[in-house]
């Protein structure tokens, strides 16, 4: 898809109305960054937060939310969790890598139609290539098995990862996701491991994709110890940035990535989407990563 220049963007263009759906969003940051960057660029934009906990609806009533949506004159909406899996049957058309995940976080209404679309992955792979894209990345460790994991798990197989392993404490959703992977990408090595210790040995590098080490689950996700000064350590968690994890692999001299990035270029990518402008990514992580009135993003 190709995208218009921000030149292309003024004030005659038509608005954009377009929101979040989840859960316990409340503290979402995306309005912020998807109403800063329109500003910016000149677009007329409203986003709104649509919580399902707030608005009493849960993924039953997901059709007849997207219809009022459709009905309202909704341009796309981002899903986050819980309803990422069960948006799925509720869209015309989807793009390649939603349908490879099994998992959609943008649906654009056009003409009549939902398509549905996921930026998760390609928002990692852009942020990796941003802080890490040097680094060597032929063995990479996933700490968690969720639909994180599954986007990032895709992103490092789409950039060339020649074996993945993948720990979880539920070591069957470990293997169902390493045989899932394995099967998009055969040319690769994708399998579980049992513990933290045996997926991390001779990795390159490592993705914490497990909610340990939010605020509301702190904590380590692994022994640092079992890190080593040569490798690299990715966590997808932005609330806070600097993690427990983020700051052990620092102390032992690793090269680390917080997960600030991942949330803003997921979100780049869903405003291009959503307006067919290409936004300023840069712009746009300058003013996520500003220590002015930091909530949860989502």
């Amino acid at each position: 898809m190709s995208f218009a220049s921000p030149a292309d963007a003024g004030s005659s263009r038509a608005s954009i109305l377009c929101g979040l759906i989840g859960s316990g969003i409340a503290g979402s940051r995306s309005p912020e960054m998807h109403e800063g960057e329109a500003r910016a660029l000149g677009i007329p934009m409203v986003y709104r937060i649509l919580d399902g906990e707030v608005m009493g609806y849960d993924a039953e009533g997901l059709p007849r939310l997207l219809a009022m949506l459709v009905g309202m004159g909704f341009d796309g909406i981002n899903v986050t969790h819980p309803f990422k899996q069960a948006v799925m049957p509720l869209v015309d058309s989807v793009s390649d890598a939603a349908r490879a995940l099994g998992a959609v976080n943008t649906i654009l209404f056009r003409d009549g139609k939902r398509h549905g679309d996921n930026t998760d992955w390609s928002g990692y792979r852009a942020h990796f290539l941003a802080g890490l894209g040097d680094r060597l990345r032929a063995h990479v460790a996933l700490i968690g098995a969720g639909g994180a994991a599954a986007a990032i798990g895709y992103a490092h197989l789409d950039l060339g990862a020649q074996c993945v392993t993948i720990t979880d404490p539920a070591p069957e959703q470990a293997k169902a996701l390493a045989d899932r992977l394995g099967t998009l990408f055969p040319q690769a090595q994708v399998k579980a491991a049992l513990s933290a210790e045996d997926a991390i040995r001779g990795a390159d590098g490592i993705v914490q994709c497990s909610p340990i080490g939010m605020l509301s689950h702190p904590g380590l996700p692994f022994d640092p110890a079992l890190l080593t000064p040569d490798q690299w350590v990715s966590d997808i968690i932005y609330f806070p940035l600097e993690t427990p994890l983020i700051q052990a692999a620092s102390a032992k001299g690793c090269a680390t990535l917080n997960g600030g990035g991942m949330a803003v270029m997921q979100a780049a990518h869903a405003f291009a989407l959503f307006t067919d402008i290409a936004p300023d990514a840069a712009r746009m992580l300058r003013a996520f990563d500003s220590p002015s009135d930091r909530k949860a993003a989502v």
